[in-house]
């Protein structure tokens, strides 16, 4: 299976035009025959607490319709983030968009001290079942926690993908705990950052894949958007510049 995370610069606060431009990523790593591909913590807003209430969806909103269409189209698996609502809140969520497939929505359970302010706390973890293999989705902060993995792999979980937006210091943080995961659960990690302003922070890209043995296996620099395609099989990684 070839799996695909991408590094954009979102447009604050824009969900029409970060809609575009997660189009045309799909369309590149389609091209680059990945079978899905995942993007950042809030890429379709970029990650913005203070804009969250006013942006707020969920996943049925019908601009989406778009990535089911493009989904079924090019059998491409796509995850995607945006805040959304529940009864008494908002919840950093991603919606993952499958062929042919009702829509699935995971959010984030724990929280960084400084989100709860403004969000609360997703209660299920989700499994991601593209060709026989599981995915297991987190979002940021959960996925520093070992605790998060330890039960992604209890629940049959082979593959971890970090969506997330990291300053310098968060992406250092990473780079120490995701080898060691790999290592603990033999699983690959993906991780896919976004660059550029975000609330009150720069995110600084540095998008990576580690194989299951926690070695380093490709990453993206902290200034150019591209995608990166890790093929579960040979280990191998496709690296584009956009």
């Amino acid at each position: 299976m070839n799996i695909a995370v991408a590094q954009i610069k979102p447009a604050k606060g824009d969900i029409s035009a970060n809609i575009e431009k997660h189009l045309k990523f799909v369309e590149i790593a389609s091209s680059l025959n990945a079978n899905s591909i995942f993007f950042p913590e809030l890429s379709l807003t970029g990650y913005e607490p203070d804009l969250a209430k006013d942006l707020a969806t969920d996943k049925d909103d019908n601009r989406f319709d778009t990535f089911q269409k493009i989904s079924n189209l090019k059998k491409i698996t796509i995850g995607v983030g945006i805040p959304t609502k529940t009864k008494s809140g908002l919840q950093i969520s991603m919606i993952v968009f499958q062929p042919d497939q009702q829509r699935i929505s995971y959010s984030k359970q724990q929280l960084h001290e400084d989100e709860f302010s403004y969000f609360e706390n997703g209660t299920e973890q989700v499994i991601i079942k593209i060709e026989n293999q599981k995915i297991i989705p987190a979002i940021c902060y959960e996925s520093l926690q070992i605790e998060h993995a330890e039960k992604g792999s209890n629940l049959g979980g082979e593959i971890y993908v970090a969506s997330v937006a990291k300053s310098k210091n968060g992406v250092e943080k990473a780079f120490i705990h995701y080898p060691e995961v790999a290592k603990k659960y033999s699983m690959p990690i993906l991780m896919s950052n976004c660059i550029g302003e975000c609330d009150n922070f720069v995110s600084i890209g540095f998008s990576s894949v580690w194989t299951k043995e926690g070695k380093l296996a490709e990453q993206l620099d902290n200034k150019n958007e591209g995608i990166l395609v890790f093929n579960t099989t040979t280990e191998e990684v496709i690296k584009q510049i956009i």
